[in-house]
């Protein structure tokens, strides 16, 4: 995958009506302070498309980001963040609970995990609701360089068996600060969206 052109194209509050959009979507979801804003920002080839904060918590919208104008990448937010009341986070999880139901073209959840500790009881439970909700998550395994390349196998071990997933969940180490594992998450993305491409060109040639 090649990133030509990405824009920020729609941002849902919790009472924003939900976009009918005609491309793919790809979300991504995790806990407030994963690292998901330096994730994508590293997977989209930009230093502050999404933004990124000393305060953790700061996604509190979905965003839509055109990529490429082949598909989405959307932006949940992060859940997990102790700082802000029950009401806004039951709020927050009936926003993302309505995306996850109510979107036609979403193709997979991306669910984001610090590879550096055993997966939290809220990274474990979106894990089975997004299971319940039709989904089988793509974890990403964030912060890979903070640990020594022989600890990656047994960390990755941790976060498997921390999930209760099944070998056939895919897991990718991911670092953006040095950009390793992005080849893979592009590989998963192309594989998610090339069928819908191959017909769009099709159409269009």
């Amino acid at each position: 995958m090649v990133i030509k052109n990405v824009s920020l194209e729609t941002v849902c509050g919790i009472t924003s009506r939900l976009p009918e959009n005609s491309l793919p979507e790809i979300a991504f979801a995790g806990k407030s302070n994963v690292g998901k804003s330096s994730l994508i920002n590293a997977v989209m080839n930009r230093k502050s498309l999404a933004r990124t904060s000393a305060q953790p918590g700061k996604t509190q919208t979905i965003n839509f980001y055109n990529v490429n104008d082949a598909f989405y990448l959307v932006d949940l937010p992060g859940y997990g963040y102790a700082k802000v009341s029950e009401e806004v986070k039951a709020k927050w999880g009936r926003m993302v609970e309505r995306y996850l139901r109510q979107s036609r073209q979403l193709k997979a959840v991306f669910l984001l995990i610090d590879i550096r500790h055993e997966p939290s009881a809220n990274d474990r439970q979106m894990y089975d609701w997004i299971i319940s909700q039709g989904y089988h998550p793509i974890i990403i395994a964030t912060k890979l360089d903070k640990l020594k390349r022989s600890q990656v196998p047994a960390a990755v071990k941790t976060v498997r068996e921390g999930l209760k997933a099944g070998k056939e969940t895919i897991i990718l180490p991911f670092s953006a600060l040095t950009k390793q594992g992005r080849e893979e998450i592009y590989e998963v993305v192309d594989g998610l969206i090339g069928s819908g491409q191959e017909e769009q060109e099709g159409q269009m040639s």
